[in-house]
């Protein structure tokens, strides 16, 4: 259903868009640039949002809600919003409407391969703080690389302070944090120092041995593995539906006791408390950091070990039709 719906979506909006428009948009899914994608601000391969009008924007928009959760589709938009308030935009336009040029200048949208046929094809929202990779192959769906960041994590002055944004990334962190036994912080606190950024980075191959190894899901209580299960939630529940469940079933199939949480940085909340924690399982990987802008600027990124860019669909689709 959400492949369907999705290839309809963008066939709809590459109809509708101009010839100079598809030229910005489309690339073969074998492009160099297919794997190259970054979190940080400027230019990137494919379409400008801010090129699109009022009801293309709406079409893109309805892609975005096929591929994401309702929190997921929240989250994309609270992204944008708090690039509008560090970028000093007086009044915060209502969720989902866009402000041209005001945000829409640093996101890029790309379509690989021809989603009206029968090969593998992909489409990607890239830009600041946001990066959305959905890669289709013989009816299944892969929903990562997929990063989103926030600066500021709260807003700590003006009209609005006090509004905080990915903020059950953090509490969620700190709460599986607080429930461990001191035996158990010791092997999950794996350094008194948060990295400045998360450790896989940009890398279009997400390396899980650049993690450390911190506690496992095996050794946790029933409670705290609640907690842990929670947090992974919030990674997983961005996504539509299916692919969270699909995701959930993987994680199972390889084990959960065999995910592990670590933590780096400070263990109490607060301003200029720098933490980072990591998520790492046979397939499953996520980072969390916190410790730019004096603790004020979030990085999360969920990378899928075996299936980033559809990577395990591809091979098995590639050994079909060979």
């Amino acid at each position: 259903m959400v492949v369907e719906q999705t290839k309809q979506a963008v066939l709809d909006l590459l109809a509708s868009l101009s010839p100079t428009q598809l030229d910005k948009v489309k690339a073969a899914f074998d492009s160099p640039d297919h794997k190259q994608w970054t979190y940080l601000p400027g230019a990137v391969p494919g379409l400008p949002l801010t090129e699109l009008t009022p009801a293309q924007q709406q079409l893109v928009e309805r892609l975005v809600a096929i591929g994401c959760s309702e929190r997921g589709v929240a989250d994309v938009w609270a992204v944008w919003e708090a690039e509008i308030i560090v970028r000093g935009i007086p009044e915060l336009p209502p969720t989902g409407e866009w402000e041209g040029s005001v945000v829409a200048d640093r996101y890029y949208l790309r379509v690989l391969g021809d989603p009206a046929g029968t090969e593998p094809w992909a489409w990607r929202l890239n830009g600041h703080h946001l990066a959305l990779h959905v890669t289709l192959v013989d009816g299944a769906i892969s929903f990562t690389p997929q990063f989103l960041g926030s600066n500021p994590a709260e807003v700590r002055s003006g009209p609005q302070a006090g509004r905080r944004f990915l903020a059950a990334e953090q509490d969620l962190g700190f709460q599986l944090l607080h429930a461990l036994e001191p035996a158990q912080r010791e092997v999950a606190i794996v350094s008194p120092e948060a990295p400045d950024d998360i450790l896989t980075r940009h890398d279009p191959v997400a390396d899980a041995k650049l993690l450390h190894q911190g506690l496992a899901y095996g050794d946790m209580t029933a409670d705290q593995r609640q907690l842990f299960s929670l947090l992974i939630g919030q990674y997983v529940g961005r996504a539509a539906g299916p692919i969270g469940l699909q995701t959930w079933q993987d994680i199972t199939d390889q084990g959960i006791e065999r995910l592990s949480f670590a933590w780096a940085g400070e263990t109490e909340p607060g301003v200029g408390h720098r933490h980072y924690y990591s998520i790492a399982g046979p397939t499953f990987l996520a980072e969390y950091d916190n410790t730019q802008d004096d603790a004020n600027h979030i990085h999360s990124v969920w990378r899928d070990v075996r299936n980033d860019w559809g990577t395990d669909l591809l091979a098995a689709h590639y050994a079909m039709h060979r």
